[in-house]
């Protein structure tokens, strides 16, 4: 008997990030749930954004509505990470990306502004 892999590879969380299911989109939820399967979740991430940088057709209203989901649903403790993985580049898909992700609101409700 083989046991199961209790991490999910970098392919198949892109997968799961491109095509934006909700069945897909609850899967990734359940991932951000456990802070062990965060490397996973962030190197899924880079894969499925270098893959849209690398497509002959760039849909940067996808990429933006994915930014602004996981903006929303990822735990305060994610927020930091995604915010770095959205600004690694300069490339389109990344700035769709970051574009949905900075309206989210996400890092600024994981880290309110101080009052000083």
């Amino acid at each position: 008997m083989t046991p199961a892999a209790s991490f999910p590879d970098r392919d198949t969380v892109a997968s799961k990030f491109a095509s934006a299911s909700e069945a897909d989109r609850s899967y990734l939820a359940l991932l951000m749930e456990n802070a062990a399967q965060d490397d996973s979740l962030i190197a899924g991430l880079y894969r499925y954004l270098d893959l849209a940088a690398a497509a002959p057709f760039l849909n940067s209203l996808k990429l933006e509505n994915t930014g602004m989901w996981i903006g929303e649903a990822a735990p305060a403790r994610l927020q930091i990470r995604l915010t770095e993985a959205a600004k690694s580049s300069q490339h389109p898909a990344y700035i769709a990306f970051r574009t949905g992700l900075n309206r989210s609101g996400g890092l600024e409700r994981a880290y309110p502004a101080a009052t000083v």
